[in-house]
């Protein structure tokens, strides 16, 4: 008995039956008998001596000792497969595809600038780019969906380095009304306007972080769409001042001449997802973009 252990797809016959809500449907999804997923359970549990399921009528029900070797099961299954895929990216050298979450307000010109200069080095890296807003690259970084990450927020258990402070500024359309008030402009007179946000992305969407609360409001998807509105004329939003720059040099939109309040600031982290495990070319992208980052703020200085 001391030289028999549990096999990692004995835990996942296990986490399979727990998820799909009886035997017979995990056999089915797993393409094994259901005499062979029942066995497999039973190993377990006659291995280390306890019952993970009790029947309650025609169910097999988890028992609390079940609940946690489920939870520990889980983990175990997770850390296994970070490490083969560790293991592979390691031994194939540059990885085949990186996955990066920004930060919609990351200047978009210059990170395109850092995947072309990786693709020059590596030509056969696939790149996939999240973009996302607050929480969700948090959420992309926590779901293992990305591999590197521009946030704003960096999540519990991540390591985040200084990467770019981004000034917002408040503008709107030079038609706007709140440009033909030939005065300082309060935030009582942008509570009486159209607000346009862009919505956090993930599902949790619990990072809602508003300059001023305005009884209209269009919420969108994505910065682009929020800038169009804005440059049409159907109200005023905070942007990143390099994200607008275009804007901003042809005159379509026009910063508010805020008597208090004028400028917001935020902060943005490039984080590993996995120091440890990360493939050259993830290290050299974030080299990369450290690089462009550090070289753009010298010209503004």
């Amino acid at each position: 008995m001391e030289n028999q252990y549990i096999t990692l797809e004995q835990w996942r016959t296990l986490i399979m039956v727990v998820d799909i809500g009886g035997y017979a449907q995990a056999a089915e999804v797993l393409h094994k008998s259901q005499s062979s997923v029942t066995y497999a359970v039973q190993k377990i549990e006659s291995l280390l001596g306890v019952k993970a399921f009790e029947i309650q009528g025609r169910k097999a029900i988890l028992t609390p000792t079940g609940q946690f070797l489920y939870r520990r099961a889980r983990a175990l299954l997770e850390d296994s497969s970070a490490l083969e895929r560790a293991a592979k990216r390691l031994s194939a050298g540059w990885e085949a595809e990186i996955r990066i979450a920004a930060e919609i307000i990351f200047p978009t010109w210059l990170l395109l600038e850092c995947f072309d200069r990786l693709g020059k080095e590596s030509p056969h890296t696939r790149i996939e780019l999240i973009e996302s807003v607050l929480g969700g690259t948090g959420e992309a970084l926590l779901q293992g969906q990305a591999d590197l990450a521009i946030a704003s927020i960096v999540p519990s258990g991540f390591l985040g380095m200084p990467l770019l402070r981004m000034r917002f500024i408040p503008v709107a359309s030079p038609s706007h009304p709140l440009h033909q008030l030939g005065r300082e402009i309060t935030i009582e007179d942008l509570r009486k306007e159209r607000h346009l946000v862009v919505r956090e992305s993930g599902t949790r969407r619990s990072t809602r972080i508003l300059p001023v609360d305005t009884t209209q409001r269009w919420t969108v998807s994505h910065s682009a769409t929020s800038i169009e509105a804005v440059r049409m004329g159907y109200g005023f939003a905070w942007f990143p001042e390099e994200k607008i720059r275009n804007e901003l040099r042809d005159g379509c939109l026009k910063p508010l001449p805020m008597r208090d309040g004028g400028e917001r600031f935020a902060e943005l982290y490039l984080v590993l997802a996995d120091p440890d495990a990360a493939g050259p070319g993830t290290r050299r992208l974030a080299e990369i973009i450290r690089e462009a980052v550090g070289r753009e703020c010298e010209k503004v200085e």
